[in-house]
């Protein structure tokens, strides 16, 4: 063989030499970055079971579920690491595609987790005080208003009016004049005829105003608020999720935050034992004729006045008028109600009449009528367009509530949790801890099955009477029915298990 082609031969030899090296550390280096890339899978695999864990959202039936099948992803793309070329690619990007998802898990886990720590554990309830004038004063703030005399009401509220007072003079640096009224309407009365120029009040006090003056609010504006927070006084009574208790919901309509004292629209008690699975729905009138206990004495008043006061009055009121311990409560803002009805997909409720809603002019039928969030707001806030009146948009309010509940207590709560929750963020408050939803939420998971939800509704008589709260003007009031609440009284301590 001539030098020359034995040249080529040892030429090429060593050609093929170092691609074989070149192509063992390609090769060796894929095969260590596959590996690294599955380990990251793995470990945020170990940390969204961890997380769901540290939740207690999920039994841990639920966590052997998700461990085992992320341990199966795991196993797969690992084995595929020690195939050909493609094979270890294929399993690099699959490893990959499931790190993203993994670590998308974990995002939507510990948002849901801090969302329900913003919604839980509710202890506090603001007084938001206003300073108004007339329309057509040129007062625009406060320091425009600092020479004025201003008029307040001293039947009730003292507390916060000496808070007020003391909040006014601290932001003029200067004593302010008084005048003393002895009802919130003669304080109106007093702006409005020019007696005074100003006037201070709880703007939860305020919305009454519109039942005894025509077209109040529109006849001043407000130049000044400042919030009052006071801790919420509950009940000393046994909490246990695990056993029969009953929350208050109450439905305000407020523009500020939803600790804001409002007078309560919706006024409904959900009574649930978890252990039969039985749900008792009471709705009872915003006008019932009652007393609010630590609050107006002997005298007599609306219940939709007591949430003035706070949700812990309308919570006494409720638990004097039915005799059960009223554990829990959650405030909730009629917006809310849109995005949580929007979060579940909807809700589909029977109608026994058909007509018109006054809030969006929707039409709902005689039958089953299919809701999303701005229809359902439209047929809970409706009253006059029914022949029950409010009595009948008490009962529609159950039935909206009663589709939401059953939503929740379907696979939609487990998919679309973080939606619902994030949903009411801002727009409800509850005094139930956030251990306390996470046990809820784990033992309905747990257990599963249908609950049983009844529902029943207090009524009474019409007439028109003198309020706690409002003064010797008569207002509209319902007499509560003592044989129907009796009734009431003895089915909330059938589903209890008294």
């Amino acid at each position: 063989m001539s030098d020359s082609r034995k040249n080529y031969h040892r030429g090429r030899k060593k050609q093929q030499v170092k691609e074989t090296r070149k192509s063992e550390k390609g090769g060796t280096g894929l095969k260590r970055a596959g590996f690294i890339i599955v380990l990251i899978q793995l470990m945020v695999s170990v940390l969204l079971v961890a997380t769901i864990g540290m939740t207690g959202f999920a039994p841990m039936k639920y966590l052997v579920i998700v461990g085992g099948g992320l341990l199966f992803l795991f196993l797969i793309t690992f084995s595929l690491q020690f195939g050909k070329k493609k094979a270890k690619i294929v399993g690099i990007v699959f490893s990959l595609l499931f790190s993203v998802i993994v670590g998308y898990g974990i995002y939507f886990v510990i948002s849901a987790n801090n969302l329900a720590g913003k919604v839980s554990g509710g202890k506090y309830k603001t007084d938001n005080m206003v300073v108004v004038v007339k329309d057509s004063d040129p007062a625009k703030t406060l320091k425009d208003a600092k020479d004025y005399t201003f008029g307040y009401q001293i039947a009730t509220d003292a507390k916060n009016n000496g808070t007020m007072i003391s909040a006014m003079e601290e932001e003029l640096e200067s004593t302010i004049a008084t005048r003393e009224y002895n009802s919130l309407n003669e304080v109106a009365e007093a702006v409005l005829s020019g007696e005074v120029k100003a006037a201070f009040y709880n703007e939860g006090y305020g919305s009454m105003l519109e039942d005894t003056i025509e077209g109040y609010s529109g006849q001043v504006r407000v130049i000044y608020q400042h919030g009052i927070h006071t801790e919420v006084k509950e009940e000393e009574v046994e909490k246990d999720v695990s056993k029969a208790f009953t929350v208050y919901i109450s439905g305000i309509d407020v523009s500020g935050p939803i600790t804001t004292n409002s007078r309560s629209d919706v006024n409904i008690l959900m009574t649930i034992n978890p252990d039969t699975k039985k749900v008792l729905l009471t709705t009872t009138p915003r006008d019932f004729y009652v007393t609010i206990p630590e609050v107006s004495g002997d005298a007599r008043d609306k219940l939709t006045h007591a949430g003035i006061y706070g949700v812990d009055a309308s919570m006494r009121t409720l638990s004097q008028l039915y005799d059960i311990p009223i554990q829990y409560y959650a405030r909730v803002n009629f917006d809310s109600l849109i995005q949580i009805v929007d979060a579940v997909g909807g809700v589909e409720v029977y109608s026994e009449e058909t007509f018109v809603t006054e809030i969006g002019g929707y039409q709902i039928n005689e039958g089953m009528n299919q809701l999303d969030g701005q229809k359902a707001l439209g047929y809970v806030r409706e009253r006059y367009a029914l022949a029950g009146g409010d009595v009948q948009r008490g009962i529609n309010q159950q039935k909206v509530i009663t589709a939401i509940f059953k939503k929740m207590l379907s696979p939609t709560l487990l998919t679309n949790f973080g939606q619902i929750l994030g949903s009411v963020e801002g727009s409800v408050q509850t005094n139930m801890t956030k251990d306390e939803m996470s046990k809820l939420v784990n033992d309905q998971l747990a257990t599963g099955g249908d609950y049983d939800i009844q529902s029943a509704s207090a009524i009474g008589t019409g007439d028109e009477q003198p309020c706690f709260s409002s003064g010797a003007q008569p207002l509209y009031v319902m007499w509560p029915d003592e044989n129907v609440i009796n009734d009431i009284k003895a089915h909330m301590k059938e589903v209890i298990g008294e």
